[in-house]
């Protein structure tokens, strides 16, 4: 049986999360057309008769501003560390010689695997330039071109990807898809709604912690807090008369209650905590440790 660790790395909006999910099958980390929607290493477990794979969504690596950069950086940097294959994503579309410095300054431990992205309705002359640039990159022992969102040869990468893991013991049960707990997925599907009805400042300054989880016979009763930096960010959270935050808990609980399979109770509070993305003790309880 093969069995493996394979961590995506690339450039916030490179499409990571949208891998991960087409490789899942299902949806197990958010998407948003913004950067730096992924804040955790998600992992996503795929387990079949001949294998098990454990892919790690890591956050678009960027130069730390805050803490909750440098906790986000620190997930990248475990995804490094035990990763036995790396797969490394670029849109097709973005800047090759900065995604070049970039995955050379990874410095890889394992084999990679480089990935285009985003190549349907691209030429196929300029796929064959970018093979041309990357050929021969000692990061890159395979090149696959994909579209993701589209699930353009994914079953093709997952051959390849076959082809580097060792065999061993699987790692995890059979029917685990993840070893993250309902809680986060749940509070990542609210802050995914932000990401959606909110413009460019809010998403980045906001936080989702789910207080209370509680399956009842008929229903699961969710109470969360939204996280903000300042009283001007609550306003605009809550909206005029509470249409905004009516708005937010409606798509979300419609997307909980497609995630786990039932009736959902969903109650949103919003929350100022000055400078907490800055704040040690705070993204400690908001789960970035």
């Amino acid at each position: 049986m093969k069995v493996g660790f394979v961590s995506i790395f690339g450039k916030p909006n490179a499409g990571k999360s949208t891998l991960l999910n087409a490789l899942m099958g299902e949806k197990l980390a958010i998407v948003s057309p913004k950067v730096q929607t992924t804040r955790h290493r998600i992992k996503g477990i795929l387990t079949e008769k001949e294998y098990q794979i454990i892919f790690s969504d890591t956050p678009g690596i960027i130069q730390p501003r805050y803490k909750l950069h440098e906790k986000m950086m620190q997930a990248v940097k475990y995804s490094l560390e035990d990763a036995d294959l790396a797969l490394l994503l670029l849109d097709i579309r973005d800047n090759w010689e900065e995604n070049d410095k970039l995955f050379g300054a990874l410095r890889l431990k394992s084999p990679g695997i480089l990935v285009f992205n985003k190549c349907d309705g691209m030429p196929a002359e300029k796929i064959k330039e970018a093979r041309a640039f990357f050929t021969g990159k000692p990061y890159a022992r395979e090149i696959f071109d994909i579209s993701a969102l589209k699930k353009l040869n994914i079953s093709g990468l997952l051959e390849g990807v076959l082809r580097f893991l060792p065999e061993g013991e699987p790692f995890f049960d059979g029917d685990d898809l993840t070893d993250l707990p309902t809680k986060f997925f749940v509070g990542e599907l609210i802050r995914e709604k932000i990401f959606q009805l909110y413009g460019d400042e809010i998403p980045y300054h906001a936080a989702v912690m789910v207080q209370e989880f509680l399956e009842k016979t008929t229903l699961t009763k969710i109470r969360a807090d939204i996280i903000v930096q300042r009283e001007t960010q609550k306003g605009i959270i809550l909206g005029d008369g509470g249409k905004m935050i009516k708005e937010l808990g409606s798509r979300a609980r419609k997307d909980i209650e497609e995630f786990i399979g039932r009736k959902v109770f969903l109650e949103l509070f919003v929350k100022v905590r000055p400078k907490w993305r800055d704040t040690e003790n705070f993204l400690k309880e908001y789960g970035y440790n």
